[in-house]
């Protein structure tokens, strides 16, 4: 079939859909479909080859960081240091490896989409209804559709009666969608709103349709999913970012100091070789060969705590990518609702009077006196009914699902009503009645039980019902009951009315929707979660703002936003249809005071997400249906429901809410938020010693001065001191504040503070070990001279740990947990030095030699300064952020 520019399938006459399809209400011939599939394949979700193995490594090795521990393993192998060469080229090799496993993990998404779409589907085929596999579906087949089926393909309805689809996967919409096949609709239809469309992988839920396939395989709604799904990359995260532009910059500062090294000894004339390894011995300084392995198990630490708070990580940088959110983009259904369309209000009798309906709960204390008759109708004018192999969920419409549970709210089981009060005729519900009805056998008499819109029952009604019986139904009652429909509508609850007929006898062609007695009206609605909006609340303080997106109406959306206290005096909301006619300009310049979008489509989701974005915003999207994956995808992280959650959605997710609570998201930020803050502990501790061992040398290289260090020292140190308290930095409690900070937004890693803080730590230990080389040198030459600077700059290097854990706290301050690993971490790092300085042939292999009491005095002393020179910096910090905090 040729696709010429034409009006949307929604908005053209099924006269014409025949002849754009070339098939007819009999189906095309078993040969003419055959011709199709073969000529335009099947109907699947196509999917990208995978990566091979190769592809990913050498992604991988074109990383900064990866790049500089193979160059760092190589130099070590070069001054034959065989164990730190081995250690580094492990890492290289688990970092290689974790990379490839996540990565499979992340092809899996197509799978899962395939997997939705229905096996088999009925088709006429030569005029008569065949049974054909799913996949073998081409567009212009004639696809039969009943109660329960899937649907196979996007279909444009030609015939429906009483047809309703569940479309919340794709749409968002809780409610089951009533379709029409007679509707001829605008072309800029939202894609909820087209009620003569059925769409692949929803479900139909009651009454049955034909429809013309018009769309098949990867051209369907669902695989325009797909295809986003396949073609969204979002491999960086903004840790990754920062440590690649960390690397970047270590490797360009290595360079320049090797050259100017070589420049410098040219000009004091020195030998090339010493030269070189001196060179050489810089560039080892300059790369901090732990941190990509520090901040993985750092950050899988931290995953291993977020599991246990029912936080499930699928993809490691999503932890500090969490910490360092600035908005969580949720859907409503299922998200921030419980997906679960419930009863919560009922009114009769009284109730009308009072202008109050009950809360449910409230009506079922009392006796069925007053709401039987209510409950009764609401049960057996019903198709719904419990499944009998998982308890608790339903078999049917949503809505009457809502019922049959109220009903045993009030301790009525409906299917022991229905065998007790048999039906024995209906009239099914159609969207031009708005109404349902059912006659059924009740002690001997024959009622009629009729539900649907208030609205349009409220005029047949001629009596009510009371507590005294049936009395007239007078205008001033009408006014009354409709007042009350309308508040309740304005709490966004859905509002049925019930009424009833006594047949003294029955004839089928009788009009049983007229003279009824009216009952009482019941209000629906999927609640919103009891715990959001304490977790809003929570995000609000941390810097966070959430935006609700959804299928859903605007004012349904507005109503449960303000409920969960999203939505606030002031903020925007936006259509699908405002929305659509935005250029991403205009949405950038109003995203920031949006907080809730409503009637969108899965692609109105991307382009909001990407619109975040651009704007500088680190966004979370939480979702769970196939709607959202595209939106999950291409946020900074992606966010699954784990227990109602699609495949799809939790396949193109960073993170899987276990408990699919929303509360769970706060927690989940606080984790980040504490895996960010020791990353930048650890980053802070191994670039000041980096900073330290780099002037050192470099000084002594400038002023022509032997080396205070030799390259094995620098190995040393940067293997025994740095590598284990760095991991129990990773380790360290959250700050008690942690959740009152703003996120960090900046593309830096430090703050310009922090910066000033690690290059002053550096300057400062720098400055120390040389006092330590030159007063040692001094006194017993260059081999004491170095020992006394190896010890400083290591013990330095212990001491500034212990003060590093307390963050921005003095390190006297108390706290409420203590980080023991920090302490057991240095008392063995400090015994592999003491190994070192002690013990005679290890101490010859490093060329060190003994100390005098007081030349162990003096490095104490050196080293402790290290503590006293942070303390003074934190506390100019402190003043400073005082005098800003004052001044706003």
């Amino acid at each position: 079939m040729d696709n010429h520019k034409q009006k949307p399938w929604h908005s053209l006459e099924i006269s014409e859909i025949y002849k754009i399809l070339r098939t007819s209400e009999n189906g095309l011939s078993e040969a003419e479909a055959a011709e199709r599939l073969n000529r335009n394949g099947r109907n699947e979700l196509r999917s990208k080859p995978l990566k091979t193995v190769f592809q990913m490594l050498k992604e991988q090795i074109s990383d900064p960081m990866i790049l500089i521990l193979i160059i760092a393993a190589g130099l070590s192998a070069l001054f034959q240091e065989w164990t730190e060469a081995t250690i580094i080229f492990v890492i290289v090799i688990v970092n290689f490896v974790i990379g490839i496993v996540q990565e499979r993990k992340a092809q899996s998404s197509l799978e899962s989409l395939k997997n939705i779409n229905a096996l088999t589907a009925r088709v006429f085929r030569d005029g008569e209804e065949r049974i054909v596999p799913a996949a073998e579906i081409v567009v212009g087949d004639i696809v039969i559709i009943r109660d329960g089926d899937m649907i196979p393909a996007d279909l444009r309805l030609i015939d429906s009666i009483n047809f309703k689809t569940q479309e919340a996967s794709l749409t968002g919409e809780s409610v089951s969608c009533e379709k029409s096949a007679n509707n001829i609709l605008p072309e800029n239809c939202p894609l909820g709103d087209r009620v003569n469309m059925a769409y692949s992988s929803s479900v139909a839920t009651y009454g049955r349709a034909i429809g013309a396939a018009v769309c098949v395989g990867m051209d369907t709604e669902v695989g325009k999913v797909a295809d986003i799904i396949e073609t969204e990359t979002n491999d960086n995260t903004p840790l990754k970012q920062k440590l690649s532009a960390v690397g970047k910059i270590l490797t360009v500062i290595g360079l320049i100091v090797c050259v100017l090294i070589f420049i410098i000894g040219a000009i004091y004339e020195k030998p090339l070789i010493p030269q070189f390894l001196l060179a050489v011995s810089l560039a080892i300084s300059i790369i901090p060969e732990g941190l990509p392995a520090t901040v993985t198990v750092v950050t899988a630490l931290g995953v291993k705590r977020m599991a246990k708070r029912n936080a499930l990580i699928r993809k490691l940088p999503s932890v500090e990518t969490l910490g360092n959110a600035t908005v969580i983009c949720s859907d409503k259904t299922g998200t921030l609702t419980l997906n679960k369309m419930t009863a919560t209000q009922i009114a009769a009798d009284m109730d009308f009077d009072t202008q109050v309906a009950s809360p449910i709960d409230v009506a079922a204390e009392s006796n069925l006196k007053t709401y039987g008759e209510l409950v009764f109708a609401a049960s057996l004018c019903n198709d719904a009914s419990f499944n009998p192999d998982i308890e608790g969920e339903i078999i049917g419409d949503p809505t009457e699902g809502a019922l049959i549970r109220m009903a045993k709210i009030f301790g009525v089981d409906s299917e022991e009503l229905e065998r007790e009060y048999p039906r024995i005729f209906e009239i099914p519900f159609d969207s031009e009645r708005k109404m349902m009805t059912t006659v059924n056998c009740v002690k001997g008499k024959l009622i009629s039980y009729t539900k649907g819109a208030a609205d349009a029952i409220l005029p047949l009604c001629g009596r009510i019902l009371t507590a005294d019986g049936e009395r007239a139904f007078t205008d001033e009652d009408k006014e009354k009951v409709k007042k009350l429909c309308v508040f309740m509508s304005e709490q966004s609850l859905r509002v049925l009315g019930f009424s009833c007929r006594v047949l003294p006898s029955f004839e089928k062609e009788e009009n049983l929707e007229s003279n009824m007695t009216f009952i009482g009206v019941v209000g629906l609605i999927d609640p919103p979660r009891a715990e959001v909006s304490e977790a809003v609340n929570v995000c609000r303080l941390a810097g966070i703002r959430t935006v609700m997106i959804t299928g859903d109406h605007k004012s349904t959306a507005v109503s449960v936003a303000e409920t969960l206290d999203i939505y606030r005096s002031g903020d925007s909301v936006v259509s699908g249809e405002e929305l659509a006619l935005m250029t991403d300009d205009e949405l950038d310049c109003m995203v920031k005071n949006i907080s809730v979008f409503s009637r969108v489509s899965p692609f109105d989701k991307l382009k909001i997400i990407n619109s975040l974005k651009r704007v500088g915003e680190i966004t979370a999207m939480i979702g769970d249906g196939v709607n959202d994956a595209p939106a999950l995808k291409a946020a900074d992280i992606g966010v699954a429901m784990g227990k109602k959650g699609t495949d799809v959605a939790k396949d193109a997710s960073d993170m899987i809410l276990l408990d699919d609570s929303f509360t769970t998201i706060a927690r989940a930020v606080e984790e980040g938020r504490r895996v960010y803050a020791n990353i930048q502990k650890v980053i802070r501790f191994l670039l000041a010693g980096n900073i330290a061992e780099i002037l050192t040398l470099f000084v002594a290289a400038l002023f022509n001065r032997d080396a205070p260090l030799s390259a094995v020292h620098i190995l040393w140190v940067n293997l025994a001191t740095t590598t284990l308290p760095a991991l129990a930095l990773g380790v360290e409690p959250a700050d008690k504040d942690i959740m009152k900070r703003p996120p960090i937004k900046s593309g830096r890693l430090f703050e310009k503070g922090l910066i000033f803080q690690v290059i002053a730590q550096g300057i400062f230990v720098s400055i120390m070990t040389t006092i330590a080389y030159w007063s040692g040198n001094s006194v017993g030459g260059h081999t004491v001279g170095q020992t006394m600077a190896f010890a400083v700059l290591a013990f330095s290097q212990l001491f500034r740990a212990l003060n590093q854990g307390s963050g921005a706290s003095p390190i006297w301050s108390k706290r409420k947990e203590k980080n023991r690993w920090l302490f057991l971490s240095v008392l063995l790092s400090f015994g592999l030095m003491s190994c070192v300085l002690f013990i005679p042939p290890i101490q010859d292999v490093f060329r060190l030699t003994f100390l005098s009491v007081t030349q162990w005095v003096a490095v104490f002393f050196f080293s402790f300064m290290s503590i006293v020179w942070m303390e003074l910096l934190k506390i100019i910090a402190r003043m400073k952020a005082k005098i800003l905090k004052s001044d706003n």
